[in-house]
């Protein structure tokens, strides 16, 4: 099946000064929304704490429920809805109790409170502070080393280092794009996201390393040409290509989107975003950082 006729020659490189202005206003109101927030709003995975999801048999308002904790000297507890119709998200951050016991405490005070109905434990999550932080610093780690990683396979396979630096450009873009969708969406960083981080710099490399073949392959052909023009060139003959590939993907996350429940909205959200951001920026971050390199210190070294 063919999306795209052979002979097709958008300017994708001719609009990178625009797209620049584009990802700046990204990354500003990224950074904007993460430091306005005090940074991300961490989940029980890399805070520590307790996180129950309740759900009742009778209609029950949050008040009620704070109420049956507070009475245990929880006060810091955060309650919401979620889910479906009385079923409730309670969340708790401590750092040096027992968190198993108070755990069994909340759930008890619960069942006190509520005598004259069912009371189901659908999720019973207990973090420890120490794991919590071991968490987060393997988290970093999985990130950096991945980064380090890809940058030294795509600049050995193409033996040039200005396309890993591309490369690493675009995923470093993605990333903190995701981030600020994260804080602006005030969605909780938990290990399900820290997957969809991982799923996008996987995505958006395996997007990018297919432009750079095509692109290794036209350079050979197109001797006479400009770096500019193989590049544009590239891109159009991949197009169909991303299309299928990011359409399909994105297909499938908009269904979990909006039919999954609200247990992977959070998860799905982070993965849209993600998903727009690495196929932006493997025609708009990935190729342009490659040209610039080449433009202003390949040349300049052969001169």
């Amino acid at each position: 099946m063919e999306l795209i006729r052979p002979d097709t020659r958008y300017d994708f490189i001719g609009k990178k000064r625009f797209t620049v202005w584009i990802s700046a206003i990204a990354l500003l109101l990224s950074f904007g929304s993460i430091i306005y927030h005090g940074g991300l709003r961490y989940g029980v995975d890399f805070a520590g704490g307790i996180l129950l999801q309740v759900k009742f048999s009778k209609a029950v308002d949050i008040p009620e429920v704070r109420q049956a904790i507070d009475a245990m000297g929880s006060k810091d507890a955060m309650v919401q809805k979620f889910g479906g119709e009385n079923e409730f998200l309670i969340r708790v951050e401590k750092s040096s109790e027992d968190l198993e016991a108070i755990s069994r405490q909340i759930q008890a005070s619960l069942q006190e409170r509520f005598k004259g109905q069912t009371l189901e434990i659908r999720r019973a999550e207990v973090v420890g502070p120490r794991v919590g932080k071991d968490l987060k610093k393997k988290a970093i780690w999985a990130t950096v080393l991945s980064f380090l990683a890809i940058l030294v396979y795509v600049a050995f396979r193409f033996r040039q280092f200005s396309y890993g630096l591309g490369g690493i450009a675009a995923l470093v873009h993605d990333i903190l794009i995701t981030f600020g969708a994260i804080s602006i969406f005030d969605l909780e960083f938990s290990l399900p996201l820290l997957a969809v981080i991982l799923t996008i710099i996987g995505f958006s490399i395996n997007d990018t390393i297919v432009i750079f073949d095509r692109v290794r392959e036209n350079i050979k052909k197109m001797r006479k040409e400009k770096l500019d023009t193989v590049f544009n060139v590239s891109i159009n003959e991949t197009l169909g290509r991303t299309i299928l590939t990011s359409g399909t993907v994105m297909m499938v996350v908009l269904i979990l989107f909006f039919f999954g429940g609200p247990v992977i909205h959070d998860f799905t959200t982070a993965m849209i975003i993600g998903l727009i951001s690495g196929t932006y920026s493997t025609i708009y971050i990935a190729s342009p950082v490659v040209l610039l390199w080449h433009n202003h210190i390949t040349l300049r070294r052969k001169r």
